[in-house]
């Protein structure tokens, strides 16, 4: 299937928001550049339309212009390995391809081989997570980690020493590549599940609940969200801007959730809830 190549020229704060809002359209691989990014998508994915609603509401600004073109058949994997650096959160994580040197001096060392921007700790919402999860004991703990993407949060609470450790995504692609993950991050013993929360339908209370998602998403799950957590359990969620917390806190509270923990990152927002 050949792919559309968008060559996106705009300012540094709004390359992650147009990397999120093209996602949520189809455009499965990004690269980030010094002028902007490039995005790209099958061409029978593609949905003109919605992809110039997002230019247009951005244009101004982001200062955005666009040049488009066919891309040729690639290898993936040399394009990700030319563009992705190695990423630490505060002094404690340290986040690696493969082909990256270790870093010992980290108490955390997180493999990632993506193929893509998402999942890398590089979006600021897998970095908000992450940091929520520092905060957290995981130590002999149940954690699910729902829309689990390159895998990387399961990674962590298995890091942090978590007992058991559930995860799924709706994308195939993410599974496969999941499972890539665990492997090189000695969970071999974990298998990455497919399907919403609702297919799914995860078994049992856990203590630790992560969903980084996308608003629509979250508030729709919310409630089944709430059913999965221990009594004085936690619930970390991003995907959202920071001006989406009150509408996220709010459908939260209903569902017996209390805000705890707050973080934002580049007009990202994620939050730490508790069941009480």
């Amino acid at each position: 299937m050949q792919y559309l190549e968008f060559k996106i020229t705009c300012t540094e704060a709004y390359r992650e928001i147009l990397i999120a809002e093209l996602s949520e359209i189809g455009f499965d691989s990004f690269l980030e550049t010094d002028e902007g990014l490039d995005a790209y998508i099958q061409e029978d994915v593609f949905q003109r339309e919605a992809f110039m609603e997002i230019i247009d509401k951005y244009k101004e600004a982001a200062k955005i212009s666009v040049q488009e073109g066919v891309m040729p058949k690639v290898n993936w994997n040399e394009e990700w390995e030319k563009n992705y650096d190695p990423i630490t959160v505060g002094d404690q994580v340290y986040v690696r391809a493969s082909f990256h040197p270790t870093k010992p001096e980290f108490p955390f060392e997180i493999v990632i081989n993506p193929k893509m921007s998402f999942g890398t700790g590089h979006h600021a919402t897998t970095y908000l997570m992450i940091s929520h999860q520092l905060n957290l004991d995981h130590q002999g703990k149940r954690v699910l980690d729902i829309g689990a993407g390159t895998g990387i949060l399961a990674i962590m609470a298995h890091q942090l020493g978590a007992a058991l450790v559930e995860a799924f995504d709706i994308d195939e692609w993410c599974v496969q590549n999941g499972n890539e993950n665990f492997d090189l991050n000695g969970m071999a013993a974990v298998r990455m599940g497919r399907g919403t929360v609702r297919e799914v339908n995860p078994q049992g209370k856990f203590d630790i609940v992560l969903a980084n998602i996308n608003k629509n998403v979250l508030l729709d799950e919310m409630e089944v969200y709430s059913g999965l957590i221990k009594e004085q359990g936690y619930l970390l969620l991003s995907g959202f801007y920071e001006h989406d917390i009150p509408d996220i806190e709010k459908e939260a509270n209903s569902h017996g959730l209390v805000l705890i923990g707050k973080k934002v990152k580049d007009n990202w927002a994620a939050l730490a809830m508790q069941k009480i």
